[in-house]
């Protein structure tokens, strides 16, 4: 007998869900959350979706601007190595011998045991003044780099939208830097780097309230001490050059997830790379530089004498040496208080010494502090919140580039504020007088370059502007039949063309309705109002690209000839975040 089929029953629906909602907590991390993930990636990490970053096929680009980043990383090799060799010979003790070394114009003076055995490394190791005076051009060669290296990516606009990270790291970099080549400089307890320790412990003082506290806790009692030497010492060969490595691996770390910067040009667009793999191109490339940079390094050490500590013997608390001045990387701050005027308040029994506490302690942290909190400032006036991945023609952003003209101003101006006593004496020149003016001229100087770059910036945009439109001067004379001259121009190539015409416009915000249709106040008109006058000014002068309609009316004035750009044997690595190579040459 059949059995009976079976009849179909409808399955249950299950309720529909409400969408869940996100509560406060996560509301308030939401923005901060997305941020991060912009730029580091954290969200796909978190999620199981690891970047990778570490493709040996991955495209750079090719510049010799980028050379200064690998000259900062390649110089910091060049210090390790050199620390460790320094490090076994190198006592870290302020306890008081009598030195009886082979440099006989000091035998029988006493000295503290780091002075005697800096002393033994320059002349009775082995190699020992080579390895010391590397490590010391190093360290100058290092700061020189990455200074040099942040001006490059300001002025060309490297640290916008994904890089503002990787842009603070490399103002830390700089800060500690300078703070790891002070204590290098300071730990032989020779006389002149004991008179800059002694500024700075002033400088310490300083401090509202609690500087003798801090000065106390730092050195255990009163200055000198004897522990001032053994706690700068862990500080320059432990702590901060851990901070500082540990900090350049995530640097260059962000460098490959992110995609290098590339200067604009045919084929370059914010999507893709035009270069070279990373291998084998680059690391060859890489490997010969670094034995360049480090023999150059050799070269100097070998030929060119640098803080014979010698000359100027121990350190003693009751002297000071004439003509005292600092490593180049510091003079700035000398100069700073030198040129600060005296200006104290009296509280009741407190003294309050803002002719030390502004131009050492926030001279010191301004610098590295502008230059971090910079790209944040130039986004707010924007208002871009685009990814950037070619760079900015100097020319196309005449604020920014007289901003940092201006600062650059600033430094050179107290740099020579450092100075001012040894420009007295070799040009005879008063050092009242020359103190006076550098006063006037941190003020007056910075706004006088600032208006000369802005100008000449303008003014290239509108030499670019009619190069686009009419071609470049011909160099060629000609004489009509009733006697005028004339000269006929070329036209450009479409490469440069393009590469003169890629960048991002901005405009100034403009007035627009309070409110909407329905008579309520618009959100962001607050935010607007505050903008506005800042993008008129950042924006308004800026020469406008030529239209399309503009650059087809010059080519029929032409006469309708066009010359199409070359191309190069370049590698392309196009996507957001893709490593893929997609082919060799420019892509139009």
């Amino acid at each position: 007998m059949a059995k009976p089929a079976k009849t179909a029953t409808e399955a249950p629906q299950a309720a529909e869900q409400p969408d869940q909602q996100l509560g406060p907590v996560m509301k308030f991390f939401k923005g901060p959350a997305k941020w991060a993930d912009d730029r580091t990636g954290v969200g796909g990490i978190m999620s199981g979706r690891i970047p990778n970053i570490f493709n040996l096929r991955k495209v750079f680009p090719d510049h010799w601007s980028f050379m200064l980043g690998e000259i900062a990383l390649y110089s910091f090799v060049v210090l390790l190595l050199t620390g460790v060799f320094l490090t076994l010979w190198f006592k870290p003790s302020m306890g008081e011998i009598e030195y009886n070394g082979s440099y006989q114009l000091l035998r029988g003076l006493p000295m503290s045991e780091a002075y005697a055995s800096t002393l033994n490394i320059s002349f009775d190791v082995r190699g020992g003044l080579l390895i010391r005076q590397i490590h010391h051009w190093a360290a100058l060669l290092f700061i020189a780099s990455m200074l040099t290296h942040s001006m490059r990516i300001f002025f060309t606009g490297g640290f916008r939208k994904p890089r503002e990270i990787n842009w603070v790291i490399g103002a830390t970099l700089l800060f500690l830097g300078m703070t790891e080549g002070f204590l290098g400089y300071s730990i032989p307890d020779d006389l002149l780097s004991g008179v800059g320790v002694r500024i700075i412990f002033g400088a310490v003082l300083s401090i509202p309230l609690v500087g003798t506290y801090l000065e106390t806790w730092f050195l255990g009692g009163e200055y000198p001490g004897d522990i001032l030497v053994p706690r700068m010492y862990m500080l320059h060969i432990l702590l901060i050059p851990a901070v500082i490595l540990a900090l350049v691996a995530v640097h260059l770390v962000l460098i490959f997830y992110h995609k290098h910067t590339q200067f604009p040009g045919q084929g370059r667009t914010e999507k893709n790379v035009v270069g070279y793999p990373f291998f084998p191109v680059y690391t060859a490339k890489a490997g010969g530089f670094f034995f360049i940079v480090f023999g150059v390094i050799v070269l100097m050490a070998a030929l060119i004498q640098i803080n014979p500590i010698w000359v100027y013997g121990p350190y003693n608390p009751a002297e000071v040496s004439a003509g005292s001045q600092p490593d180049w990387y510091i003079g700035y701050l000398e100069g700073a208080l030198r040129l600060m005027p005296n200006w104290e308040w009296h509280i009741g029994p407190t003294t309050w010494s803002w002719n030390i506490f502004i131009p050492a302690i926030l001279g010191f942290v301004a610098l590295p502090g502008a230059i971090g909190v910079y790209p944040f400032l130039e986004k707010w006036v924007s208002g871009d919140d685009l990814e950037h991945h070619v760079l900015d023609r100097p020319r196309n952003a005449p604020n920014r580039t007289a901003i940092g003209v201006a600062g650059i101003t600033v430094y050179v101006v107290l740099m020579i504020g450092g100075a001012n006593d040894i420009i007295a004496t070799h040009f005879h020149i008063s050092l009242n007088a020359i103190t006076l003016t550098l006063r006037w001229g941190i003020f007056i100087l910075p706004i006088i370059t600032f208006m000369i770059t802005k100008r000449i910036c303008i003014g290239l945009q509108r030499a670019a502007y009619d190069r686009v439109l009419h071609g470049s001067e011909s160099g060629v004379i000609h004489r009509s039949p009733a006697g005028g001259y004339s000269e006929p121009h070329t036209p450009i190539t479409q490469g440069e063309a393009y590469t003169i015409t890629q960048h991002h416009e901005y405009q100034p915000l403009t007035s627009g309705p309070q409110t909407d249709e329905n008579g309520v106040a618009r959100r962001g008109t607050a935010k607007e109002r505050a903008r506005r006058p800042f993008t008129r000014w950042y924006y308004g002068h800026n020469v406008p690209k030529p239209t399309a309609a503009e650059v087809e009316e010059a080519r029929h004035h032409q006469g309708g000839h066009e010359v199409e750009g070359g191309h190069d044997d370049h590698a392309i690595e196009s996507g957001e975040h893709s490593d893929e190579q997609v082919g060799a040459g420019h892509s139009d």
